[in-house]
């Protein structure tokens, strides 16, 4: 998609076959310090596994962008996105968001990237600027100068598989993820949770992120005698799995769990490849209350009906815009201890599609819900009991 002035065009991406858009800016002079600007790095995936919800992440953000600025800005500034590819290498990332931290061309950083990108950027420049991670992840995050607007899996998980236990009779889960830290040590989570529920994890598997070849964690998972496989895979890689698994017949005895599946991996995914797949997140794009739809109107009338899908993992880039604006106006100042103060003092508070959401302990506590796909869309069942 190419952005000139107010005109949008989406056009296919050459870089990266998983991506259904690709975003082509133009060159502003992002790279030097303005004092009427406050300028932040927005890190998503512009390609990889990932980049199929990248351009839904950037237009949130950007849509988050200009609300805020129509609404008077921050501090008296304008706040001017600097995007930056999240799909590289951690350090690769890491060294070109602490450039532009060191060039004073940004003052705070988001988006939705995957954990191990958070890791090597965190100890970069969460103690120099505000750091507002978005996609959902592992838990445990407490890194000075870095807050969280997604779910963990204490409140996305854990309930989502005891009412699965409870309505399902579900007892046997395999896990397959991809092979870094959010899968692992999600897993390590899962099996506590099936044990409390009176079940067990039959079988794990974990491959490198961009897996084309899924049979042999197939096999696994029948040879494991599992009733439901609890995936955690990012992007197309979800995608491909979902083909793979119906196309061996798997669905007619497995049910499907993700705690990261979008409208668009579903749409992807096809509707012959998800019979019997859950998800469980913050947001679905067919919840049909007030916050909700009315980001809905918003968004298709800045892109126009074209637009990539809404889905969780696009719209968090939204929260975490609007968090990383509520955080300075209640600190009143860039400095990080006085956000980190603010923040301690259980102040700050913003409301967006998810509602009015107020931050406590570094992380936003928010609705998390249990849906089915149903076609191309998410039937949502209920809202989880998501217990301190």
């Amino acid at each position: 998609m190419s952005i000139v002035g107010d005109a949008l065009e989406f056009v296919p991406s050459s870089r990266n076959h998983d991506a259904m858009f690709r975003l082509d800016l133009p060159a502003p002079a992002w790279f030097t310090a303005d004092d009427s600007v406050l300028g932040v790095a927005l890190v998503f995936p512009l390609q990889g596994p990932a980049g199929i919800f990248g351009p839904a992440c950037e237009l949130c953000a950007r849509l988050a962008a200009e609300e805020v600025n129509r609404d008077g800005g921050v501090l008296g500034r304008e706040l001017r996105l600097v995007p930056v590819d999240g799909s590289g290498a951690p350090h690769e990332v890491a060294d070109e968001v602490g450039a532009l931290v060191d060039l004073g061309a940004v003052q705070g950083v988001t988006g939705w990237h995957i954990s191990s990108v958070r890791q090597a950027l965190a100890p970069r420049i969460a103690h120099r600027v505000p750091y507002v991670y978005t996609a959902l992840y592992e838990g445990g995050e407490d890194t000075a100068g870095v807050f969280l607007t997604s779910e963990t899996p204490r409140d996305q998980l854990r309930p989502a598989m005891e009412l699965l236990a409870r309505e399902r009779g579900v007892k046997r889960w395999f896990v397959v993820g991809n092979d870094y830290v959010w899968p692992r040590h999600t897993a390590r989570s899962a099996r506590g949770y099936a044990r409390d529920c009176g079940g067990c994890v039959t079988g794990e598997a974990y491959l490198p992120l961009g897996t084309h070849d899924f049979g042999p964690v197939l096999r696994g998972v029948e040879r494991s005698g599992a009733d439901a496989v609890l995936m955690l895979l990012v992007g197309s890689d979800a995608v491909r799995f979902n083909r793979e698994f119906a196309a061996y017949g798997l669905d007619a005895r497995c049910l499907r769990l993700s705690t990261l599946m979008d409208e668009n991996m579903l749409v992807a995914s096809g509707p012959a490849a998800t019979e019997d797949l859950y998800s469980t997140a913050g947001f679905f794009a067919s919840l049909a209350n007030r916050d909700t739809l009315d980001f809905h109107g918003r968004y298709a009338a800045r892109y126009g009906v074209e637009a990539p899908a809404l889905g969780s993992l696009g719209e968090s880039c939204y929260e975490g815009v609007l968090l990383l604006a509520a955080l300075l106006k209640r600190a009143g100042a860039l400095d990080v201890s006085a956000i980190g103060a603010a923040a301690g003092a259980g102040a700050v508070s913003y409301e967006g599609p998810r509602g009015l959401l107020h931050l406590r302990n570094a992380h936003v506590r928010q609705r998390i819900y249990l849906a089915r796909a149903d076609g191309l869309d998410f039937d949502v069942l209920t809202e989880l009991d998501a217990r301190a």
